[in-house]
Protein backbone atom coordinates (compact mmCIF):
# COMPACT_ATOMS: atom_id res chain seq x y z
CA UNK A 1 0.00 0.00 0.00
CA UNK A 2 2.60 2.04 0.60
CA UNK A 3 4.50 1.91 -2.56
CA UNK A 4 1.52 2.54 -4.60
CA UNK A 5 0.46 5.73 -3.05
CA UNK A 6 4.34 6.84 -3.12
CA UNK A 7 3.56 6.06 -7.45
CA UNK A 8 0.37 7.59 -7.74
CA UNK A 9 1.69 11.10 -5.64
CA UNK A 10 4.18 12.33 -8.86
CA UNK A 11 1.70 10.93 -11.08
CA UNK A 12 -0.84 13.05 -9.72
CA UNK A 13 1.25 15.77 -10.14
CA UNK A 14 2.47 15.19 -13.61
CA UNK A 15 -0.99 14.79 -14.86
CA UNK A 16 -1.92 18.46 -13.68
CA UNK A 17 0.88 19.94 -14.80
CA UNK A 18 0.39 18.44 -18.31
CA UNK A 19 -3.18 19.24 -18.38
CA UNK A 20 -2.59 23.04 -17.55
CA UNK A 21 -3.37 22.90 -13.80
CA UNK A 22 -2.46 24.56 -10.98
CA UNK A 23 -2.20 22.80 -7.65
CA UNK A 24 -2.82 25.95 -5.63
CA UNK A 25 -5.81 26.00 -3.72
CA UNK A 26 -9.11 27.93 -5.39
CA UNK A 27 -9.85 29.85 -2.41
CA UNK A 28 -6.20 31.29 -2.84
CA UNK A 29 -7.38 35.59 -3.58
CA UNK A 30 -4.42 35.49 -5.98
CA UNK A 31 -5.19 32.43 -8.15
CA UNK A 32 -9.45 33.51 -8.46
CA UNK A 33 -9.53 37.23 -8.26
CA UNK A 34 -6.52 38.62 -9.93
CA UNK A 35 -7.94 39.52 -13.01
CA UNK A 36 -11.58 39.91 -12.46
CA UNK A 37 -12.04 43.66 -13.71
CA UNK A 38 -14.23 46.08 -11.59
CA UNK A 39 -17.53 46.96 -13.29
CA UNK A 40 -18.60 50.80 -12.89
CA UNK A 41 -22.32 52.14 -13.36
CA UNK A 42 -22.27 53.07 -17.24
CA UNK A 43 -21.94 57.12 -17.90
CA UNK A 44 -21.82 57.43 -14.23
CA UNK A 45 -18.59 59.70 -13.30
CA UNK A 46 -16.88 59.04 -10.03
CA UNK A 47 -18.54 55.79 -10.32
CA UNK A 48 -17.28 54.04 -6.44
CA UNK A 49 -17.56 57.54 -4.66
CA UNK A 50 -19.36 57.81 -1.85
CA UNK A 51 -21.69 60.97 -1.26
CA UNK A 52 -22.34 61.64 2.19
CA UNK A 53 -25.93 62.05 3.45
CA UNK A 54 -27.04 65.30 5.13
CA UNK A 55 -29.96 65.90 7.34
CA UNK A 56 -32.62 67.02 4.73
CA UNK A 57 -35.11 69.37 4.62
CA UNK A 58 -35.61 71.09 8.05
CA UNK A 59 -38.84 72.95 9.53
CA UNK A 60 -36.66 75.38 10.85
CA UNK A 61 -32.88 75.98 9.77
CA UNK A 62 -29.82 76.82 11.48
CA UNK A 63 -26.72 78.62 10.78
CA UNK A 64 -24.25 75.53 9.83
CA UNK A 65 -20.41 76.07 11.08
CA UNK A 66 -18.13 76.66 7.65
CA UNK A 67 -14.64 75.09 6.97
CA UNK A 68 -11.99 77.49 8.54
CA UNK A 69 -11.28 81.02 6.96
CA UNK A 70 -8.66 80.24 4.30
CA UNK A 71 -8.84 76.51 4.68
CA UNK A 72 -10.45 76.14 0.92
CA UNK A 73 -9.53 76.53 -2.45
CA UNK A 74 -11.18 76.99 -5.73
CA UNK A 75 -10.41 74.67 -8.62
CA UNK A 76 -10.38 76.06 -12.51
CA UNK A 77 -11.39 74.05 -15.78
CA UNK A 78 -10.96 76.39 -18.83
CA UNK A 79 -11.99 79.45 -16.45
CA UNK A 80 -14.66 77.67 -14.78
CA UNK A 81 -14.54 77.62 -11.27
CA UNK A 82 -14.88 74.66 -9.36
CA UNK A 83 -14.80 73.91 -5.39
CA UNK A 84 -12.08 72.63 -3.16
CA UNK A 85 -13.10 68.59 -3.49
CA UNK A 86 -12.34 68.23 0.12
CA UNK A 87 -14.34 71.19 1.68
CA UNK A 88 -17.22 70.98 -0.61
CA UNK A 89 -17.48 67.22 -1.35
CA UNK A 90 -21.01 67.19 -1.52
CA UNK A 91 -23.81 66.17 0.19
CA UNK A 92 -27.33 64.48 -0.46
CA UNK A 93 -31.21 64.71 0.99
CA UNK A 94 -32.05 61.29 2.37
CA UNK A 95 -35.46 62.76 0.99
CA UNK A 96 -35.04 62.21 -2.26
CA UNK A 97 -34.75 58.73 -3.84
CA UNK A 98 -34.82 57.18 -7.49
CA UNK A 99 -38.06 55.71 -5.88
CA UNK A 100 -39.94 59.02 -4.66
CA UNK A 101 -38.44 61.39 -7.80
CA UNK A 102 -42.12 61.71 -8.67
CA UNK A 103 -43.32 62.96 -5.20
CA UNK A 104 -40.29 65.12 -4.84
CA UNK A 105 -37.97 66.66 -7.50
CA UNK A 106 -40.14 65.67 -10.43
CA UNK A 107 -43.09 66.91 -9.31
CA UNK A 108 -45.40 69.52 -10.81
CA UNK A 109 -45.55 72.65 -8.79
CA UNK A 110 -41.80 72.20 -7.58
CA UNK A 111 -39.77 71.08 -5.08
CA UNK A 112 -36.84 73.61 -4.55
CA UNK A 113 -38.89 76.34 -2.78
CA UNK A 114 -40.60 74.56 -0.29
CA UNK A 115 -37.20 72.61 1.62
CA UNK A 116 -34.57 76.10 0.44
CA UNK A 117 -33.20 77.54 3.79
CA UNK A 118 -34.20 81.30 3.98
CA UNK A 119 -32.15 84.14 3.00
CA UNK A 120 -31.25 84.97 6.59
CA UNK A 121 -29.38 81.87 7.19
CA UNK A 122 -28.02 81.79 4.22
CA UNK A 123 -26.84 85.40 4.20
CA UNK A 124 -24.48 84.62 7.36
CA UNK A 125 -23.40 81.31 5.73
CA UNK A 126 -22.35 82.94 2.53
CA UNK A 127 -20.13 85.41 4.56
CA UNK A 128 -18.88 82.74 6.59
CA UNK A 129 -17.97 80.20 3.45
CA UNK A 130 -16.75 83.20 1.36
CA UNK A 131 -13.58 83.55 4.15
CA UNK A 132 -13.13 79.79 3.94
CA UNK A 133 -12.30 80.42 0.19
CA UNK A 134 -10.81 83.75 0.34
CA UNK A 135 -13.24 84.97 -1.76
CA UNK A 136 -12.73 89.23 -2.09
CA UNK A 137 -15.11 89.66 -4.71
CA UNK A 138 -18.56 90.90 -4.84
CA UNK A 139 -21.04 88.98 -2.90
CA UNK A 140 -23.50 89.86 -5.35
CA UNK A 141 -21.72 88.59 -8.28
CA UNK A 142 -21.07 85.03 -6.45
CA UNK A 143 -23.99 82.70 -5.96
CA UNK A 144 -23.92 80.87 -2.69
CA UNK A 145 -24.99 77.19 -4.80
CA UNK A 146 -25.83 73.67 -3.59
CA UNK A 147 -23.10 71.62 -5.50
CA UNK A 148 -25.90 69.08 -6.08
CA UNK A 149 -28.59 71.41 -6.59
CA UNK A 150 -31.43 70.89 -4.61
CA UNK A 151 -33.23 69.95 -8.14
CA UNK A 152 -31.07 66.93 -8.10
CA UNK A 153 -31.50 66.05 -4.60
CA UNK A 154 -28.99 67.69 -2.78
CA UNK A 155 -29.37 68.49 0.39
CA UNK A 156 -30.54 71.99 1.30
CA UNK A 157 -27.86 73.19 4.11
CA UNK A 158 -25.33 70.52 4.79
CA UNK A 159 -21.77 72.68 4.95
CA UNK A 160 -20.61 70.08 2.52
CA UNK A 161 -23.10 70.76 -0.50
CA UNK A 162 -22.44 74.61 -0.27
CA UNK A 163 -19.63 76.66 -1.79
CA UNK A 164 -19.25 80.54 -2.44
CA UNK A 165 -19.21 80.21 -6.59
CA UNK A 166 -17.16 82.96 -8.07
CA UNK A 167 -18.89 84.75 -11.88
CA UNK A 168 -17.72 82.80 -14.72
CA UNK A 169 -14.98 84.51 -16.61
CA UNK A 170 -15.78 87.45 -18.97
CA UNK A 171 -18.62 88.26 -16.16
CA UNK A 172 -19.47 91.81 -16.15
CA UNK A 173 -19.11 93.21 -12.40
CA UNK A 174 -22.15 94.22 -10.52
CA UNK A 175 -24.61 92.49 -13.22
CA UNK A 176 -25.69 90.00 -10.39
CA UNK A 177 -25.59 86.09 -10.43
CA UNK A 178 -25.17 84.34 -13.83
CA UNK A 179 -22.88 81.38 -14.24
CA UNK A 180 -23.37 78.12 -16.73
CA UNK A 181 -23.36 76.27 -13.74
CA UNK A 182 -27.27 76.46 -13.99
CA UNK A 183 -28.13 75.12 -17.14
CA UNK A 184 -26.30 72.12 -16.62
CA UNK A 185 -28.44 71.71 -13.82
CA UNK A 186 -31.41 72.12 -15.23
CA UNK A 187 -30.51 69.62 -18.00
CA UNK A 188 -29.62 66.97 -15.42
CA UNK A 189 -33.24 67.39 -13.73
CA UNK A 190 -34.52 67.13 -17.11
CA UNK A 191 -32.49 63.96 -18.01
CA UNK A 192 -33.71 62.28 -14.45
CA UNK A 193 -36.96 62.67 -14.83
CA UNK A 194 -37.39 61.81 -18.11
CA UNK A 195 -35.68 57.99 -17.01
CA UNK A 196 -32.53 59.14 -19.25
CA UNK A 197 -30.29 58.79 -16.36
CA UNK A 198 -30.88 57.90 -12.90
CA UNK A 199 -30.52 60.19 -9.77
CA UNK A 200 -27.11 58.53 -8.76
CA UNK A 201 -25.49 59.52 -12.38
CA UNK A 202 -26.38 62.84 -12.10
CA UNK A 203 -25.41 63.16 -8.25
CA UNK A 204 -21.92 61.68 -9.09
CA UNK A 205 -21.38 63.88 -12.50
CA UNK A 206 -21.91 66.87 -11.02
CA UNK A 207 -20.13 66.46 -7.67
CA UNK A 208 -17.17 65.14 -9.71
CA UNK A 209 -16.94 68.52 -11.85
CA UNK A 210 -20.00 70.18 -13.27
CA UNK A 211 -17.90 71.16 -16.34
CA UNK A 212 -17.59 67.44 -17.43
CA UNK A 213 -21.14 66.15 -16.72
CA UNK A 214 -23.35 66.62 -19.62
CA UNK A 215 -20.46 65.41 -21.82
CA UNK A 216 -20.13 62.11 -19.74
CA UNK A 217 -23.49 61.44 -19.39
CA UNK A 218 -24.01 61.95 -23.06
CA UNK A 219 -26.64 64.55 -22.40
CA UNK A 220 -24.40 67.56 -24.19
Amino acid sequence: MRSTHRLAVPMLLTCLFLAGCSPLDASDPSASHASTPTASAPGAAGAGRSIAVGAGPQTKYTVQQQPAAGSCRYRYEKGEPLPDAECTPGAISPAVTQANLKSTICRKGGYTSGVRPSAYVTGKEKRLDAASYGYTGRMGDAEYDHLISLQLGGDPNDYRNLWVEPADPGHRAGSGVNNLKDPVETKLHTAVCSGRITLAQAQQAIVTDWTTALSVLHLS
